[in-house]
């Protein structure tokens, strides 16, 4: 089985072959292309299928016929004016599963169905698992989904819908990520944090937001900052925009954590690498569960991305996340309240960066929480 990526080892420098399926936390692998990117030719778009799949020369090679897709992407841009700045909010709460995640599921599921694996085990705040859920269902393939106790009833609901088996787990977010990891040792792991296929799909978002701007990008993105998805599927398409001369300089990240847990905030304010040996207690009950992360795997590759585009990290405190959510229900959005911490962000950044373009994510919909937000309306 012939492809065009290998995996690479982060600390060891060890290469494994595209056809290896053991993700875990001894050695954090990342994906490398076997030959650089061709310029993407935008023109070429103009008659290609609206998914991420339209982008297919600068993604891993799969046959057509074992891509798993739902019909994800292409999301729309909502412009809003914020501060006297122009902002734009990408839709991405609006596709199958209801958030941003499928982008990473349908790349990891298609690379399972081309290694034709049987089962596969994946561990989630909700989002990622209802994604990996339902991708696994479209591909027919068994998995194993484990959750917080604590997460949202709505998307334990909609995982046990797709025909998942659902573990829920005791503790702290961390508690579940070392249970699945047990689970995955005799099964593949399809891990947001630790597979590197699933910022193959979520760089795509990037990659969208290019085409969108007719061939630019815009100055500025605020993205979450919990496990980073997002934000190293940002760096890797800048890198490879920049590798392939589309752009000239790289969007700001500026990355967003609550005071409540806010590990990655952190680290960057002490001018760290990494956030070993910080005390972050973890958070089992967050209106922003999605980004209550007290240790994203990934944290080192996360602080550098948003060095290296020069960006920083900010915080909002938990109070001020249901009255954004409040306000943009108003205006007919309907989100989760971990978008909603996203949109209080947007009032702090737009103050900063008044002139610059800045575009972000409606990472999910609002009835992936009716359970946290029925004492709200």
């Amino acid at each position: 089985m012939k492809t065009n990526f290998k995996f690479v080892a982060s600390e060891t420098g060890s290469i494994y072959p595209p056809t290896h399926t053991h993700f875990t936390t001894v050695d954090i692998l990342n994906l490398h292309y076997n030959e650089p990117h061709k310029p993407l030719d935008l023109s070429k778009m103009q008659h290609r299928p609206f998914n991420f799949w339209r982008y297919e020369e600068v993604l891993p090679a799969f046959p057509k016929a074992q891509r798993v897709s739902l019909g994800e992407g292409i999301s729309g841009l909502l412009p809003k004016q914020i501060n006297r700045s122009q902002v734009w909010l990408k839709s991405d709460y609006l596709f199958p599963t209801g958030s941003y995640k499928d982008r990473g599921a349908a790349m990891l599921l298609t690379h399972a169905q081309w290694l034709g694996v049987s089962s596969l085990v994946q561990d989630s705040s909700g989002n990622a698992g209802c994604a990996v859920a339902a991708y696994a269902a479209a591909a027919q393939i068994h998995c194993k989904i484990f959750v917080p106790e604590a997460t949202a009833e709505a998307k334990l609901i909609q995982i046990k819908s797709y025909g998942a088996d659902l573990q829920r787990i005791a503790g702290t977010r961390e508690d579940t990520a070392n249970a699945a990891a047990i689970a995955a040792q005799n099964a593949y792991y399809a891990s947001h944090c630790y597979n590197p296929l699933f910022y193959e799909g979520t760089k795509t978002f990037f990659y969208e937001v290019f085409e969108q701007f007719k061939g630019e990008l815009p100055e500025v993105f605020l993205l979450p900052a919990g496990n980073g998805t997002l934000i190293l599927g940002a760096i890797i398409a800048f890198r490879e925009l920049l590798a392939m001369q589309l752009i000239a300089n790289m969007p700001k990240i500026i990355a967003l954590q609550t005071e409540a847990c806010a590990p990655i905030y952190q680290a960057f304010s002490q001018g760290n690498c990494d956030i070993k040996g910080l005390h972050t207690p973890s958070v089992q009950d967050s209106y922003a569960e999605g980004i209550a992360i007290a240790a994203p795997a990934r944290a080192t590759q996360i602080l550098e991305a948003v060095r290296q585009t020069g960006g920083e990290v900010i915080t909002i405190q938990e109070q001020e996340i249901m009255p954004a959510w409040k306000k943009m229900a108003k205006q007919g959005l309907f989100i989760e309240p971990t978008s909603a911490a996203l949109m209080a962000a947007l009032h702090q950044v737009t103050l900063t960066e008044k002139g610059n373009r800045i575009v972000a994510p409606i990472t999910g919909h609002g009835l992936k929480a009716v359970d946290k937000l029925s004492k709200f309306v």
